[in-house]
């Protein structure tokens, strides 16, 4: 994916590990969104972590310097709405250096690269940055840290030397969120910054002895390098770490022109600069900045590569977020949960070992990876998504306790949720059953991540079988048992029915009988409420149904009907592995006839007229098949009549699948002439006077689902539509790629996307049986497989050969 010109304004492509917090690097070259404490907030900036350069040479005599970033981006004439991405909080800053001329964005996920253009530079200058991510490796994807390697090229034919110079300023004592004017901040003060010389390495640790060891913000950062470097541990502002590279002067130790490394850091070591930095902590109020700056000398055509990372150590989380369902006060009481990767190291010097430790294999299956990606014969924009997927799940929404447990909000606040809930923290805590519902890219990456939050689910799990759609951490306080709990106020019925098609799931992946045996009693208790409180002796589920539109529905209606049918197959395989009896089977056989001959209209499943708010009657909702959905994800085969099926997906993208939007009153994910699948339309009227909520609405997780729905169904043409329209509504002009939105940024529905992947190849994989079923569409494409991953060729023939 490569983004140029206005296609850069909104790029913010997030560096960081699984539930250790980010910083995002932008289409400009600038980081931003700083959220190394794992407190999501679009607008954290930390205003020195930068990178610069510097280049001269001898005869004749030059000196240029460039800050590693372009000239802030115009705003777009029409800004898209509940988006923040392309906003540059900096932008009327002042800065010692020139920004370079332009700048070119290329991603192929876990790797950015930026390329710097300059008419002014002699030297071609390229980063790539990323995140060790390695499929099934929850570990070796949960380094807080960032690898940033620039390769700087002499296309000049003269001989240049210079100075990569990288800067950051010591965030220990910040919040994350209270704005920071220079390096004064609130929380600073007392900050000390220690060089770090190792053979062959140069950094500055950053830390704040003066702060409690519990205390939210304590921690380490750390700046390094093992180019030859010249290091300022401290310095008041930016400026003077400009300054400090200004001042630098290679000079070599026996004879003008001996450049080779080792003479390069015997001159810096003997000491390449007069400027003397400040000495002992900073001052009340204040922080350090630091800088490094590494040493380069390059004959015409040479070429080198200069790693600089940024690592970093915070090892203390509270469950300090709002909450849904009743607010018990506890006084003074702090809830610390911690945070799982800062168990397994010692601090920010202990991460960068343990990479350094493992820094090839890393590398190699970070970019094996990226590679078994971009190199696929999956469409454009399916390529796009199933790229982008991983960034999601290693988003701010996600993070990891101490114990090792996975939680997730919905989303990250943002310019979505301004309207009730600010722009700083997580969104509708936590582990919301029925939005992840949708997701697929978290659970397939990682496994065990998936496992652990069924463990967490049934854990929770009522005394009448019922689980409680959002979950109270830490897991000791009350549990949303018997109280209103929000969005909606009783628990969800399709969160509970995707919680047994999430346990078939992890059995696919490799979780084994064993472990599914454990579940079971849980499962039982779950389907008996569920049998009890809904269905009648049709098998069809009626009454009041709270599900994701945070509201119920209430009768006969397919978006639930077909997720039940669903999760009844489900426990038919589990019965058959379980050696268990099995009454689901003649359930399903009652409830999906009835249903079929309740809902179907001749085009698609509509409700019955009940009469009550937020039924969609008539309507057409796109989710109607979210069950079938999931029925093929999990090889279930088909719930209803194949052809209605079939029939019934044309008609949603013939409805919903809509281009150029008005105002419509609730969120607008989608506007002017842009395209996109509504949640719900009455292409023959009839259309409620209370409609259903968010009908007018476009979430891309629903599209993903539905896209991929099609894609299983044959429907190639209409699925590609669908994720042709959101890719161009993320294509970086006005939206980020790589931070879909709903209910908050960096959405946790849109992980549906995973599933574009198993629908185009049609291969599915059962982990536990070890057994894998043929593919559809002939190609080389990427898998993960629970207890293994790679490339995969399907041949004409829909023979599969995993490489």
């Amino acid at each position: 994916m490569r983004y140029t010109g206005d296609a850069r304004r909104a790029v913010a492509f997030p560096l960081g590990g699984l539930g250790t917090g980010h910083v995002a690097l932008c289409g400009d070259g600038a980081l931003r969104q700083w959220q190394l404490l794992g407190v999501p907030n679009h607008d954290a900036l930390l205003p020195d972590g930068f990178f610069a350069l510097r280049v001269s040479s001898l005869e004749p005599p030059a000196d240029v310097v460039r800050l590693l970033r372009a000239a802030p981006i115009a705003p777009h004439p029409h800004p898209a709405a509940n988006v923040s991405d392309a906003g540059v909080p900096d932008a009327g800053r002042e800065w010692r250096w020139p920004f370079v001329a332009d700048t070119t964005f290329e991603a192929d996920y876990p790797y950015a690269r930026v390329g710097y253009h300059d008419p002014a530079l002699p030297v071609a200058v390229e980063l790539a940055a990323h995140t060790p991510f390695v499929p099934l490796d929850a570990d070796a994807s949960a380094l807080p840290l960032v690898r940033y390697r620039f390769t700087i090229r002499n296309d000049s034919a003269e001989f240049r030397h210079g100075f990569l110079v990288g800067a950051l300023q010591n965030a220990v004592g910040w919040d994350g969120v209270t704005p920071i004017s220079g390096t004064r901040g609130a929380g600073y003060g007392g900050n000390v910054n220690r060089p770090v010389r190792r053979p062959g390495q140069s950094g500055v640790l950053m830390d704040h002895p003066g702060l409690a060891e519990d205390d939210p913000a304590a921690g380490e950062m750390l700046l390094w390098t093992d180019a030859p470097a010249a290091v300022l541990p401290r310095a008041q502002d930016a400026d003077a770490v400009l300054r400090f590279a200004e001042t630098l002067r290679l000079v070599a130790p026996t004879q003008l022109g001996d450049w080779s490394e080792g003479g390069l850091r015997a001159a810096l070591a003997g000491g390449a600069s007069p400027m003397r930095a400040p000495v002992g902590p900073s001052p009340a109020g204040q922080t350090w900045d630091a800088g490094v700056a590494a040493a380069f000398a390059l004959a015409p055509g040479e070429s080198t590569t200069i790693d600089i990372v940024h690592a970093w150590w915070f090892p203390n989380r509270y469950a300090d977020f709002d909450r849904f369902g009743p607010q018990h006060h506890y006084g003074p009481t702090r809830f610390w949960v911690g945070n799982h990767y800062a168990t397994r190291f010692g601090g920010a010097l202990d991460v960068l070992d343990a990479y350094l430790a493992d820094r090839d294999r890393l590398d190699r299956d970070s970019r094996a990876w990226a590679e078994a990606v971009a190199g696929s014969d999956l469409p454009e924009p399916l390529r796009e998504t199933i790229a982008a997927q991983p960034a999601l799940a290693r988003s701010p929404s996600v993070f990891r306790t101490a114990d090792g447990r996975t939680f997730a909000f919905e989303g990250a606040l943002g310019a979505s949720t301004r309207n009730w809930n600010g722009d700083a923290g997580g969104s509708c805590p936590l582990n919301c059953n029925h939005v992840l519902n949708y997701e697929q890219a978290l659970s397939r990456l990682f496994p065990p991540v998936g496992r652990d939050m069924r463990e967490t689910e049934f854990g929770i799990q009522a005394a009448d079988g019922s689980i409680p759609h959002r979950v109270v951490v830490p897991l000791y306080l009350p549990q949303l048992h018997g109280v209103p709990i929000g969005g909606p106020e009783r628990p969800a019925l399709d969160g509970m029915l995707g919680a047994v098609l999430k346990t078939y799931r992890s059995v696919l992946d490799g979780s084994g009988l064993d472990w599914l045996r454990a579940q079971w009693p849980s499962l039982l208790s779950l389907m008996a409420h569920i049998s009890d409180k809904w269905a009648d002796g049709d098998g069809v589920l009626r009454g009041d149904q709270p599900v994701t539109y945070d509201i119920s529905l209430h009768g006969p209606n397919m978006f639930v009907g077909a997720l039940w049918l669903a999760a009844l197959r489900a426990m038919s395989e589990m019965s058959g592995r379980l050696s268990e009896p099995d009454p689901w089977a003649a359930t399903f056989a009652r409830a999906s006839a009835a249903y079929d001959e309740l809902l179907w209209n001749g085009e698609f499943y509509a409700q019955p007229n009940t009469g009550e708010a937020y039924d969609f009657g008539a309507g057409c909702l796109s989710d109607q098949l979210l069950g079938q959905w999931w029925a093929h994800e999990l090889g279930l085969g088909h719930l209803l009549p194949s052809a209605r099926i079939r029939q019934a997906l044309r008609s949603i993208v013939k409805y919903n699948l809509r281009t150029g939007f008005e105002p419509h009153g609730y969120r607008e994910f989608a506007d002017g002439a842009e395209t996109g699948l509504v949640v719900c339309t009455w292409p023959h009227g009839g259309r409620p006077a209370v409609p259903l909520r968010y009908c007018d609405e476009v979430w891309t997780g629903v599209e993903y689902q539905v896209a991929a729905h099609c894609f299983h169904e044959g429907l190639d043409e209409e699925g590609l539509a669908i994720v042709r329209g959101v890719r161009a509504r993320y294509d970086g002009t006005r939206r980020n790629p790589f931070n879909e939105v709903e209910c908050g940024d960096h959405y946790v529905r849109a992980m549906a996307g995973w599933s574009l992947l198993t629908a185009w190849t049609g291969v599915r994989h059962d982990a536990t049986a070890g057994t894998h079923t043929d593919g559809v569409r002939p190609g080389r494409y990427p898998y993960v497989a629970g207890t293994s991953w790679g490339t995969l060729t399907v041949d004409p023939d829909g023979k599969v050969v995993i490489a």
